[in-house]
């Protein structure tokens, strides 16, 4: 049987999601997890890979088990396993077909910025602080020609290993609240690095930059392109599906909501 579940992790002591050699990973802790509480079929699949310093609000993961425990043993058991920077929020059956990196129609990245005069201590691991001026009104101008589907080959990370550059960006959101802009971007897809390359190439545009989002985009050269953004900013906040229902918004709670209630 197959279980679905959402776990959040601040994501600063972690290589990434993924599991890697020699370093310590979010998708590992995972399965350390799964393995001492039942038995796990394989390796667990996920919406999506964040890199090292990117942290989630709404991962979504999914396993393969013989073990036909209940979905709070489950979540109390994992819980109880995992380091306190992870979290599992909730677990449900769900058919064994169900794959969650494959079944996803659309993801959602947030990035969080904060323009305050002095450095931000309680948040340094959270969020990416820009000292200069940014004028949101260029920025979200520039972020609307990255809606729709494009060859994205100009923001992508030379790591990325992808044969198709094209992916579709559904909509981009750009929210102010005090000091903190929030920049959410949801997309069918991404190639490596490509959330961080729009939020530095966006960034240096509305810090006065010649820079241009279309000319970017029909160069189809990264070199065109911004510096790639901080990790350390970045949250992967969840993914969409047509095959099951996660009711996300109703049993988990979004640690970044108290800064996108309001919209300058």
């Amino acid at each position: 049987m197959r279980f679905v579940g959402i776990c959040q992790y601040d994501g600063s002591n972690y290589s990434g999601f993924q599991s890697q050699k020699n370093a310590s990973s979010i998708q590992d802790n995972l399965e350390f997890a799964i393995g001492s509480i039942g038995t796990l079929e394989g390796r667990i699949n996920y919406a999506g890979r964040t890199d090292a310093g990117v942290h989630a609000t709404c991962q979504i993961f999914d396993f393969l088990t013989n073990n036909d425990r209940d979905t709070n043993q489950w979540l109390k058991g994992l819980n109880s396993l995992l380091p306190n920077d992870i979290s599992v929020s909730s677990i449900q059956k769900v058919s064994e077909k169900f794959h969650s990196r494959f079944d996803a129609i659309n993801r959602t990245y947030s990035y969080v910025i904060y323009i305050g005069k002095a450095e931000p201590i309680f948040f340094r691991d959270y969020v990416y602080w820009e000292k200069n001026k940014i004028d949101l009104d260029i920025m979200r101008d520039e972020a609307s020609n990255l809606i729709g589907t494009h060859n994205f080959n100009s923001f992508r990370g030379s790591k990325c290993t992808s044969k198709n550059p094209v992916r579709t960006i559904k909509s981009i959101d750009i929210t102010k609240k005090e000091n903190f802009i929030i920049i959410t971007l949801c997309a069918n897809a991404y190639l490596y690095n490509m959330v961080r390359i729009i939020v530095g190439t966006l960034l240096e545009i509305s810090k006065g930059s010649s820079k241009n989002i279309n000319a970017i985009l029909n160069s189809q050269d990264r070199k065109n392109a911004g510096n790639t953004a901080k990790a350390r900013g970045l949250f992967f906040t969840g993914a969409e599906y047509k095959k099951i229902d996660l009711d996300i918004s109703s049993r988990i709670s979004n640690p970044l909501s108290f800064l996108m209630s309001s919209r300058i």
